[in-house]
């Protein structure tokens, strides 16, 4: 895993935490895997609705000097 890459849920927030790879190369929320980890992709993985969410979100945090 590239350090620093953003991931984002599937429905494009952006999530800030650790996360961990399964072994069939999916990523997961958590440093370990848990029965509450949550799947997170890359920003080019998600739907066209879910890049809309995103970058909007990010427009805000960066607006906010907090990424």
């Amino acid at each position: 895993m590239a350090k620093g890459m953003l991931h984002f849920t599937e429905g494009g927030v952006p999530y800030k935490g650790n996360v961990h790879k399964m072994k069939d190369g999916s990523i997961h929320t958590g440093k370990i895997h848990t029965k509450s980890s949550k799947p997170v992709v890359h920003f080019k993985d998600l739907s066209a609705t879910a890049k809309n969410t995103a970058g909007q979100k990010m427009a805000v945090t960066l607006s906010k000097g907090k990424m």
